[in-house]
């Protein structure tokens, strides 16, 4: 009886890109039509009647609503189309299979590399939220379909049909090669715009101007052999982490947002009635756009797994289109995307700042749950020869999230081979960083810390 649930991972794409290519065709309108795909799906996979609230509930959480844990459909569409926000929390439990699950023996508990019995056994997994850091490693692990991320790509639609906002974009520096080896960014951002988004942006440009920020407060924060500065404000989990378990060592945290949130709060500083969104290799992004300090710069969160099978919906083969190719950023931006990008990116900079430096910038790399966690023990316990302290939650950095489509070590390959061939060396370098820079007031790279609204713009509130 379990095999119908097996492998839904692989079934829950498919599903969401049926619903997907049927909403952009106009023929998913009304409860009748969720009622009709629920029937197909069933009949297509084997599923009992028994088993319709789940597969209606994996309906719902494909529209980026909450389950119902049983109900028929009501008014989803018409919610759908009223709520501008997928609300929190982002991994839904959905009810049904985990009896099946428990009579093969798996436990889902052991999924979650961050707190051990974070999910208990009842009907279904128990999220205790105030340990869940939204990495998302359970939703993966999860083969039978009890836990689930909110997908937020059906209101884009109504953005990109309605034509009344300019839509951008932005996409993770780690999107290099996960739709395809041989198809180059400037081929995604002619995909993009035939879909209606206004422009493609690299958020690499963003992790520029934060890394020339991180360099200008390593300068002023490590004047001695004792200080020391923890960065990646890239990885919410690594954040978060830190956050909520080493008090001490958050006050030496960075205070940057991440350059995914940088880069919603500038587009929407420049284009004020913007709409960005925002196109990620991990679960963890959609719950940061959701923190209320954090709320407003980036409309939804779409991971890689999800843009495959929109392409694949839509027909959009990106390797079939001509390539609308631009350098928005530097080999340092654009190396974010895997472990050491950071301290890299950073150091350049530093040394542009202060080339006779006494105190040299001396970075840690760490990424991974354990070499995390063993990192930040080391360093309350001022056990850690190292001045730059850099975390990424996934082994590899943001290369080896849980919704990418790539091996880690084939995506770093490509995301080092992409970020080379810029003709951008350091952020210092990047004419488009200026250009942003001046229509925000600020003539000169030196005065990125003068200016108090960019630097509200690039600061998280601690």
């Amino acid at each position: 009886m379990a095999n119908r649930f097996e492998s839904f991972q692989e079934k829950r794409m498919v599903i969401f890109g049926e619903m997907v290519r049927r909403y952009w065709n106009g023929k998913l309108n009304n409860k009748e039509d969720l009622s009709l795909l629920a029937a197909e799906i069933r009949d297509k996979y084997g599923f009992l009647d028994e088993d319709m609230p789940f597969i209606k509930d994996h309906i719902r959480v494909a529209m980026g609503l909450d389950p119902k844990a049983g109900d028929d459909f009501d008014d989803e569409i018409t919610l759908m189309k009223k709520t501008w926000e997928i609300g929190p929390p982002v991994i839904a439990k959905i009810e049904g299979p985990c009896k099946y699950c428990e009579e093969e023996g798996r436990m889902c508990r052991e999924s979650c590399k961050y707190e051990s019995h974070v999910y208990n056994r009842t009907n279904g997994p128990v999220i205790v939220n105030g340990k869940c850091l939204s990495c998302g490693q359970c939703v993966t692990d999860c083969d039978f379909g009890a836990l689930a991320d909110k997908i937020e790509f059906l209101p884009v639609i109504d953005l990109l049909k309605n034509k009344k906002y300019p839509v951008y974009a932005a996409v993770a520096p780690a999107i290099a090669g996960q739709l395809g080896d041989n198809i180059t960014m400037g081929q995604l951002r002619t995909a993009f715009k035939w879909m209606g988004f206004a422009d493609m942006i690299e958020v690499a440009m963003f992790a520029d101007i934060l890394t020339i920020k991180e360099a200008f407060e390593f300068n002023h924060l490590v004047k001695t052999t004792e200080d020391f500065f923890i960065t990646s404000c890239c990885c919410p989990v690594w954040f978060n982490m830190t956050k909520k378990n080493y008090e001490e060592l958050y006050q030496h945290m960075s205070p940057s947002v991440s350059p995914m949130i940088a880069a919603g709060r500038i587009l929407k500083k420049l284009y004020s009635d913007a709409r960005v969104i925002f196109f990620a290799p991990c679960i963890a992004k959609k719950a940061e756009v959701k923190e209320p300090e954090l709320k407003g710069a980036i409309d939804f969160v779409i991971n890689f797994r999800e843009l495959k099978e929109i392409f694949k919906a839509l027909e959009i083969d990106p390797a079939d289109l001509p390539g609308d190719e631009k350098d928005q950023a530097s080999l340092g931006g654009r190396f974010y995307a895997r472990t050491g990008g950071v301290s890299f990116s950073v150091k350049t900079v530093v040394n542009r700042l202060e080339p006779s430096r006494v105190i040299k910038l001396n970075a840690k790399k760490v990424d991974g749950v354990a070499d995390c966690k063993k990192i930040l023990e080391t360093l309350a316990n001022k056990e850690v020869n190292a001045n730059f302290i850099e975390g990424m939650g996934c082994v590899g950095g943001c290369v080896g999230g849980p919704r990418t489509n790539l091996e880690v070590d084939k995506a770093t390959r490509i995301v080092n081979e992409f970020a080379e061939d810029s003709l951008i060396m350091t952020p210092f370098d990047n004419l488009n960083v200026m250009k942003i820079l001046k229509e925000l007031g600020i003539e000169r790279i030196e005065d990125i810390m003068k200016q108090e609204e960019l630097v509200g713009l690039l600061t998280r509130s601690k």
